[in-house]
């Protein structure tokens, strides 16, 4: 089982690592953050909304991934339809879930909400089942809650 993590100092660290409002920067830094100071994790990044119902690829770290995924499928459609936070303990078990990545056992997807308006999900998968705990699931929103902060995010998408 993963050890404890100290959610409140990542969060502080986060904060004072992304010293740009850029999203292309942020997003990367987010990524690559979360997948050294997290354990059991092979996969951590960013899908956009840069179309109607449909996610598309942004920076990430770990395997090639799927592209694009569209909201009515998979856990980070779900994610997206929903604006809610995904945790799924063993994504075999879910019908639709998109299997980018066999070794994957249980994912936790973050949708990105700015003023009512999705513009992407954080995901990150483990090859463990039930890697994911309710202290992951609120610290890892709170992570997201910072990168929003301290990002400018553009409109990915015409509406």
């Amino acid at each position: 089982m993963p050890k404890s993590v100290d959610y409140p100092l990542l969060n502080r660290q986060l904060e004072a690592l992304l010293d740009t409002r850029d999203w292309l920067t942020n997003s990367a830094q987010t990524c690559a953050f979360i997948q050294q100071q997290l354990s059991d994790l092979n996969w951590v990044g960013f899908y956009l909304q840069r179309e109607p119902d449909v996610l598309g690829l942004g920076p990430f770290q770990g395997q090639p991934a799927c592209h694009p995924i569209p909201f009515s499928k998979g856990v980070c459609g779900a994610a997206a339809r929903q604006q809610i936070t995904q945790r799924v303990d063993d994504v075999h078990a879910v019908v639709d879930h998109i299997a980018c990545d066999a070794n994957s056992r249980s994912e936790l997807v973050v949708p990105i909400v700015v003023n009512g308006t999705l513009w992407g999900v954080l995901d990150l998968d483990s090859p463990l089942q039930a890697r994911f705990t309710p202290q992951d699931q609120a610290g890892l929103e709170a992570l997201v809650a910072t990168f929003i902060r301290q990002t400018e995010l553009p409109d990915l998408i015409e509406r």
